[in-house]
């Protein structure tokens, strides 16, 4: 008699083995799927089979470890690898992008690095450096000088993310101990390019309040982040720092998604950024 892992006598035990595979299958949640396996012995070895786990993972995964620059991944299973891809995260396209899988869902994650984005005067030494810290994942990361403004572009195929599905997008970075003129007002946007609509520049997101490093009270020197309007940053599991830029739902990835962080104060000197890059992760993975 098939039993549960208490001991107990399971009333699915007399489920045949492809009765219970399927009642998997249809389990659209990898969370489910992995719970289904306490059910009983039967419940637990269908979980672990290579068909479940196949529709967790995206349809185009063996394109992606195919220009993954990381080491290669060590799996037996499809179990092992979808486990592997939610828990570390490997680099692709020459080591510009870093790809995961949210755990929850299976959805495509992606950072695109410093270099992937278009920063102005980052090119210019007596602005911005290329670095490389510890902490990062990327080769390199870039680190503010001296700026009098601050202007951050990136790009992403909609085609390369996972369908049907709602993006949040994020700038990643961290500040140096002495920083200045990272308090004020900037703001970001995003928005569509190209695809059926044509090639102009659609909003879909405009002109949100941000700020990088919130104000602070200069009586109690405490952040006053209920009082101002606008998103402040929140720190991160990895160390770093991410503040979110906006959402997009991304429908059949005809197209580009864009997305920009810009200052509204001309002159405003600044210093002690340093940015990792632009993260874009489903909604339900927040």
């Amino acid at each position: 008699m098939d039993e549960n892992n208490n001991g107990i006598s399971s009333p699915f035990s007399i489920l045949p083995e492809d009765c219970i595979s399927n009642i998997i299958y249809l389990m659209k949640s990898p969370k489910d799927a992995g719970r289904a396996s306490v059910i009983s012995f039967g419940f637990k070895s269908a979980s672990e089979s290579d068909n479940i786990w196949a529709q967790f993972l995206p349809s185009d995964y063996r394109e992606i470890l195919s220009k993954s620059v990381s080491p290669p991944l060590n799996y037996s299973t499809k179990k092992e690898l979808f486990s592997h891809l939610c828990r570390s995260p490997i680099l692709v396209n020459d080591g510009s992008l870093s790809f995961w899988l949210s755990k929850s869902s299976g959805k495509k994650c992606y950072m695109l690095c410093a270099r992937k984005l278009s920063i102005i005067w980052a090119d210019v030494p007596r602005y911005w450096i290329w670095t490389s810290i510890r902490e990062s994942r990327f080769s390199e990361v870039v680190e503010l000088i001296d700026v009098c403004w601050l202007k951050i572009r990136g790009q992403m195929q909609t085609q390369m993310l996972s369908q049907k599905t709602c993006y949040a997008v994020y700038l990643v970075f961290k500040t140096r101990e002495r920083w200045y003129g990272l308090e004020t007002v900037a703001k970001a946007s995003i928005g569509f390019v190209g695809g059926s609509g044509g090639t102009s520049f659609v909003f879909y997101q405009k002109n949100n309040s941000v700020y990088l490093n919130p104000p602070t009270d200069s009586h109690n020197h405490q952040s006053v982040e209920q009082q101002i309007d606008g998103r402040v940053p929140h720190q991160r599991n990895d160390g770093w720092l991410e503040i979110f830029l906006g959402e997009f739902y991304n429908d059949e990835g005809d197209g580009d998604i864009e997305f920009h962080l810009w200052e509204t104060e001309v002159l405003n000197w600044k210093r002690g950024l340093i940015i990792e890059g632009i993260e874009l992760r489903p909604m339900d993975d927040v």
